[in-house]
């Protein structure tokens, strides 16, 4: 595994934002970083496959996060979605370390 810092730790709770991190191949991807509404963290492709929209931009509940341009609902565990979209969503391994989110990129 390998981690890299994301952003500081300072989401509070049902708050998210979109952060570039550089995978192993140089590729720049966009990832949302999420805290969930129980305070859970979680870290996801920011873009939606259905809409090319940003779902650091949705609404999150427990666990999820529901696009705004279609109400499909991304469960944040498992990266599973509800119709309209038929793609799962890239998730990542998360942890915090010190005031910091960090995220492996490098996952399989």
């Amino acid at each position: 595994m390998s981690f890299q810092v994301a952003c500081p730790a300072d989401l509070e709770a049902g708050e998210a934002r979109m952060v570039e991190l550089t995978n192993e191949a140089g590729e720049e991807l966009p990832i949302a970083i999420i805290r969930d509404t129980v305070g859970d963290w979680y870290a996801i492709d920011d873009t939606c496959p259905h809409a090319d929209v940003s779902l650091s931009e949705g609404d999150i509940s427990q666990a999820c996060v529901e696009c705004w341009a279609h109400s499909a609902e991304i469960n944040l565990k498992t990266g599973e979605a509800t119709l309209p979209v038929t793609e799962t969503v890239r998730t990542y391994p998360v942890k915090l370390e010190g005031q910091n989110v960090l995220v492996d990129l490098e996952v399989e």
